[in-house]
């Protein structure tokens, strides 16, 4: 399958990227910075930023599937649902369908899966970033396209190791889950239509 993939040099992304080629999915990512992405076989790096939606056409154009983990450090003004407004705007010009995008667990009707401290921590020092989070998924809810919305615990660099839970069940919490093991999840999805337009936790 040819992916387009936003987010590509985040932590995730990484992962994607890695985990994707040896799947044997050719991946066409987008990169500020391309020098951050390894050359690697079946991979094609467009240099452009998200904001700009020329470059965004370039990714997705010729994909079957979107990938979007956009990602904001605190700080800094918030890209996702900007970003995302794009990606949207050229899959209903270009012609990929299925859409598979990683937000956050504490996002939208996700609240309460989230442990109090780190709620009022959020609303203290993330708040605009989870902001632009829900305008995300509410751009992707009306998008018409085939939509998976991904929703990962608390994210850590440790290795993948296939143990973790998934699903729309509230009962499914906000604790730690691998970068690595949260890419095996997204890809596994492009195929997968069981979350088709629901938003399932990954912890």
């Amino acid at each position: 399958m040819r992916v387009a993939l936003f987010g590509a040099t985040g932590g995730t992304g990484r992962h994607v990227v890695e985990q994707g080629l040896a799947l044997g999915h050719q991946i066409q990512a987008l990169a500020r910075d391309p020098d951050k992405l390894s050359d690697a076989a079946g991979l094609t790096v467009v240099a452009g930023d998200v904001l700009d939606q020329s470059a965004v056409d370039r990714c997705v154009e010729g994909a079957d599937a979107v990938i979007c983990i956009l990602g904001t450090r605190p700080g800094t003004e918030p890209v996702e649902d900007r970003g995302t407004a794009h990606i949207i705007d050229a899959m209903q010009r270009l012609g990929p369908r299925r859409l598979v995008a990683v937000t956050s667990l504490g996002v939208g009707d996700s609240a309460e899966q989230i442990p109090l401290l780190f709620r009022i921590v959020m609303n203290l020092t993330m708040k605009r970033i989870f902001q632009a989070k829900e305008a995300q998924e509410r751009l992707i809810r009306d998008s018409g396209l085939e939509w998976t919305i991904v929703r990962p615990g608390g994210l850590t660099d440790g290795p993948r190791s296939g143990s973790y839970r998934s699903g729309t069940g509230k009962d499914i919490k906000a604790t730690r889950i691998s970068r690595a093991d949260v890419a095996e999840f997204v890809l596994a999805q492009l195929d997968d239509l069981s979350f088709l337009q629901r938003t399932p936790a990954v912890s």
